[in-house]
This record gives C-alpha cells, structure tokens and sequence, in this order.
C-alpha cells in the first residue's frame, strides 16, 4: 500500500526550497519534484504553497528569478540562491537541528 506524504511542519517549506536551491538554479516544478524525491515521497509540496514561498523569498532578496527555456522547451522561471539566501540557509539549517535535536531528547526520554 503506498504510503501518504506527510503534512509539512508549518515554517519548513522556506527552509526546504532554500536547501533544494542551493544545488543550482531550478524552475518551481523541479524544486518540488526534487524534495518529493529527496524525501523518497515522504514529503509533497502543494504548487500554490511552493509558489507562494517562492515569490516570499524573491520579495525577501533571498532567491533571484529569470525566465528561461526548460529543458521541456518550455519557458519557465529558474529561481537561484542569492549571498543573503545562501546566509538565511545557513541560519536556518542550524535552528532547525537544534529545534530537532530538542524534539529528539523530548522523544527519547531524556
């Protein structure tokens, strides 16, 4: 039986978009195909929620965005990590796993 994907954890989907971003420029079907893959399904993001992450991080000057050709020949709007989203990444990285590490010890008992 497959499984469901899991609701995303509210304040995640920013973190999500920057990480997948920092492979390289992406169009927003790839950002999420890539962390429906990265997460083996486990995780699914809505286009309407993607969409407006990332119009939040250009607004932000946290992404950069250009149209281009996709590799469908298609246009499409490739979105890329600036210096202050590479910093925020960074940032953000660190607060979430010492938010996940806090969440583990509560788990585990300790």
């Amino acid at each position: 039986m497959p499984r469901t994907a899991l609701p995303l954890v509210q304040g995640t989907l920013d973190l999500l978009v920057l990480r997948t971003l920092a492979s390289g420029p992406m169009h927003g079907y790839g950002v999420a195909t890539a962390v429906h893959e990265r997460t083996g399904g486990d995780l699914a993001v809505e286009d309407a929620a993607l969409y407006q992450a990332l119009h939040r991080l250009d607004r932000q000057g946290l992404v950069d965005a250009e149209w281009r050709q996709s590799e469908n020949n298609r246009r499409a709007r490739y979105y890329a990590l600036t210096r202050a989203g590479r910093k925020r990444l960074r940032e953000e990285t660190a607060n979430w796993r010492r938010y996940s590490r806090a969440v583990e010890a509560v788990l585990q008992g300790t």
